[in-house]
């Protein structure tokens, strides 16, 4: 059985019911024991942005800096597009403690070997 999960998103304070339930699926991913790696594409990499998430909830009242507070706490991976994060002027300074920049390229490796939730 593959004990490795990637969740890659795609949109941040854009969709706010979608970035919170990737957030979500990361952190009960975690908790079922599984090893997690969220990796933000495109408008998500705002989320990973330090205070960006205070104010998204989604629809059914989840609050994204809560699920983001435990991903931080228990060492979750958070990785950041590196280009997106370039084009939107977000530097690795700016980040979350738990995320940092990375490629395409690990992306695909971490891919390979786990199941992928994209949303």
């Amino acid at each position: 059985m593959n004990n490795q999960v990637v969740i890659t998103l795609a949109c941040g304070t854009d969709n706010p019911n979608r970035a919170t339930r990737a957030i979500f699926l990361a952190m009960v991913a975690h908790q079922e024991g599984k090893q997690v790696t969220l990796f933000l594409l495109d408008e998500a990499v705002y989320l990973a942005r330090k205070g960006v998430a205070d104010h998204i909830r989604s629809a059914t009242g989840d609050a994204a800096d809560d699920h983001l507070a435990y991903l931080e706490a228990h060492e979750v991976p958070i990785l950041v597009c590196t280009p997106c994060a370039a084009t939107r002027k977000i530097d690795e300074k700016d980040l979350l403690a738990n995320a940092r920049l990375a490629g395409a390229a690990e992306l695909i490796r971490l891919a390979c070997d786990a199941t992928v939730i994209s949303l």
